[in-house]
């Protein structure tokens, strides 16, 4: 046997990180050229290739400051007064859009409401990358890893899409690294994280699983406080109309029988509608998926509370993503961050490092996967979970006895 025929695990763990970097980096200078390439800048809202703004997603948090002082800011959870709005500043012409977010998203997007949208949007990018990646520096020691979280798919259509993953992203891990030690900041980030309720729906049964109650009781104090100053500042109302028209509004996406979102949502029950399944056996299937996320995170965090955390915290990403129907591809970067941690600390064997590679890709796949609807993206988060969970599961067997 020669030397090139042994199996070296640190060799391929190299190899792996090395290409992850080099091929974000041609991911990232391809999507960026393009998009740059095709946007038209001469507009005072300047578009994209698309037709939409640059920045696309950013417009509703931009309206959600823009409205937030104006006379019954509610009103436009009503899609067709709040597209009307956008006609007027957008054209006739401009696609429709909803307000998705709970109206306690006012408080933080009222400063960046007072500025014009590329001032605003420009402000937004810089301090979502700037927070991220100061976090992201305090986790990862490989510059080749943590260029290729920066650079990955995840964080690229954030930006491209103005959205708030990498705040969350950081937020997320920022919450497990405060958990033991600093469990008021933990709670509060929690309780922040409600402005984005669809990511932390598993940090109560996390919480509750691992008897961390002062982190529970901050966080609740913190999501009750948000609800209360909002419905002070802008009048209880809004809340009414969050919930009477916002919430029937979003489920337009997941009723939609063509399918048109397909590509932008790596969840089981997108990839179900994606080929043609009803919504009761989409929704019936990913409740299936969501009742295993929930008993893995309980098995997790009640049995295995001192196991790795790098790998808790992987898993309860994994969980997150498989538990809700309604998840974009950029709120993966958590996920992605986590699994690239567990890379860069030698816990993946070789099969951990391909899951690894997946889920870094996962929001490329399921736009390629989507276009065509054709499933299975959906299936990276849990199947990546099903992996920590053997893992911890290993990690907790007992050494047999030497003979």
């Amino acid at each position: 046997m020669t030397g090139a025929d042994v199996h070296d695990p640190a060799k391929e763990q190299r190899d792996t990180v090395r290409a992850l970097a080099l091929l974000s980096l041609f991911f990232f200078v391809l999507v960026a050229g393009a998009y740059l390439y095709t946007a038209n800048w001469g507009e005072a809202i300047p578009r994209d290739g698309t037709s939409l703004v640059v920045g696309r997603d950013f417009l509703n948090f931009w309206m959600y400051g823009r409205t937030a002082l104006t006379p019954d800011p509610g009103r436009f959870y009503d899609a067709v007064v709040y597209n009307q709005e956008l006609a007027t500043l957008l054209g006739e012409n401009y696609p429709g859009q909803n307000w998705s977010y709970p109206p306690s998203v006012m408080l933080p997007a009222l400063p960046f409401g007072q500025l014009t949208y590329v001032q605003a949007l420009l402000c937004w990018t810089l301090l979502g990358a700037t927070l991220f990646f100061v976090v992201a520096r305090r986790h990862l020691n490989d510059p080749r890893l943590l260029l290729a979280i920066l650079l990955s798919p995840a964080a690229v259509l954030c930006v491209i899409s103005g959205q708030s993953s990498l705040v969350t992203a950081a937020m997320l891990i920022g919450i497990f690294a405060c958990l033991d030690r600093r469990p008021i900041v933990a709670g509060v980030l929690i309780g922040l994280l409600t402005l984005k309720p669809q990511l932390g729906l598993l940090f109560p049964v996390m919480l509750l699983a691992s008897g961390r109650w002062r982190v529970f009781v901050a966080a609740a104090v913190m999501s009750i406080a948000i609800a209360a100053v909002t419905a002070a500042l802008f009048g209880p109302q809004v809340w009414a109309d969050f919930v009477l028209k916002g919430l029937p509004t979003n489920n337009i996406v997941l009723t939609d029988p063509q399918g048109i979102a397909t590509p932008f949502y790596p969840t089981v029950f997108m990839n179900m509608r994606g080929v043609g399944a009803s919504y009761a056996l989409a929704m019936a299937v990913q409740l299936c998926f969501s009742a295993l996320a929930v008993a893995a995170v309980i098995w997790a965090f009640r049995f295995r509370r001192d196991a790795d955390p790098r790998l808790l915290m992987a898993l309860f990403f994994a969980c997150s993503i498989s538990l809700v129907p309604y998840l974009l591809s950029y709120d993966t970067l958590a996920l992605t961050f986590a699994a690239l941690m567990l890379l860069e600390a030698g816990k993946l064997d070789a099969a951990g490092r391909r899951f690894a590679q997946l889920v870094f890709w996962l929001p490329v796949l399921q736009i390629v996967f989507g276009a065509w609807h054709v499933p299975g993206p959906a299936l990276i988060a849990p199947a990546f979970a099903v992996y920590l969970v053997l893992r911890l599961r290993a990690d907790a067997s007992p050494v047999p006895a030497p003979a």
